[in-house]
């Protein structure tokens, strides 16, 4: 009898000391709109861990992105998501102003990604050529507190602007931006996204448009987590020339309610996988390994720390 109970005393233990990446059975990656570049990364990084994390069912969810992601997750409602530098920062310091009631402190970054470009395009026929001629124009700004509104606000902002300088400020998610325009119900939208995203590829293809530039001293103006960036020329049907920007890191966020195993797992299969995440979207090409440890304003999750350490960026 005393053997018996030693010997499932002993597998309990067993079982209990296996890697929590084995009890872990869902991991839901939280993205942004489907028209956007989070979206289809975020269907191929769902697909890698579904078919190489053993005994993980995976789900991709779009959401308004980077404000309502860093929430699910701080809620323990999501175990990936992709976010903005900013909004990351906002998060982790409790910013009311920019959606948070109070500081997410279960919040862990898995690694950098790739730059989201501000990306304000305008219809040929608007007259829109300079930040300046936003003034008294209707603009899309984003979803409500998403990561690209509260970018809109530190644009204008930095241009001595503010949505009552505008004419009519529309707040909706890319695709639903370049409907408007397309119909002529909207002369401009600015979209905080990878270069090449499907939203302003559309409208390209389908009417003539003008990227319209953020000046290097107005991005000064702003500062860190913003630079200062190129979109090249030809992104966009019809963009001729180089259009100067600003830029913020993308990264990839986790809760300090995943375990270190599956952290160390999720962090090795993005940065490994990325000739898949080039497949899913041309972002993908500017994810850099030699960036992932980079720059956060939230603390790395240990399991992240592990997978950095093997590779050398981390001593």
């Amino acid at each position: 009898m005393k053997r018996t109970i030693f010997g499932v005393a002993a597998a309990l233990a067993l079982a209990a000391s296996a890697p929590c990446a084995h009890a872990q059975s869902f991991i839901n990656v939280l993205t942004g709109g489907t028209s956007g570049v989070y979206y289809p990364l975020g269907v191929a990084i769902g697909k890698i861990y579904g078919e190489k994390i053993p005994n993980v069912k995976t789900q991709v969810q779009a959401t308004k992105a980077s404000v309502e992601n860093l929430i699910l997750l701080q809620q323990g409602r999501g175990e990936l998501a992709f976010t903005l530098g900013d909004s990351l920062k906002a998060a982790w310091d409790g910013e009311e102003e920019a959606g948070f009631k109070s500081k997410l402190d279960k919040l862990r970054t898995i690694g950098a990604i790739y730059p989201n470009y501000i990306q304000i395009v305008a219809t040929a026929d608007s007259g829109i050529k300079t930040l300046a001629d936003l003034k008294g124009k209707s603009l899309s700004v984003g979803a409500p507190k998403s990561g690209t509104e509260l970018n809109s606000r530190a644009i204008l902002a930095a241009a001595g602007m503010s949505y009552k300088d505008l004419g009519k400020v529309e707040y909706l998610p890319f695709a639903e931006s370049v409907d408007l325009m397309k119909n002529r119900q909207l002369a401009a939208t600015l979209q905080s996204a990878g270069l090449g995203v499907a939203s302003l590829r559309d409208l390209s293809t389908s009417s003539p448009i003008t990227v319209v530039s953020v000046p290097k001293e107005t991005v000064d103006k702003i500062g860190p987590p913003f630079i200062s960036a190129i979109i090249p020329a030809n992104t966009y049907t019809g963009q001729d020339k180089a259009v100067p920007t600003a830029a913020v890191v993308n990264y990839l966020v986790t809760s300090s309610a995943v375990s270190d195993d599956l952290a160390y797992q999720m962090t090795k299969l993005v940065y490994e996988s990325l000739p898949e995440l080039v497949n899913a979207h041309a972002a993908g090409k500017e994810i850099k390994l030699e960036n992932a440890a980079n720059g956060s304003p939230v603390p790395l999750h240990p399991g992240a720390i592990r997978y950095y350490k093997e590779k050398g960026l981390i001593k």
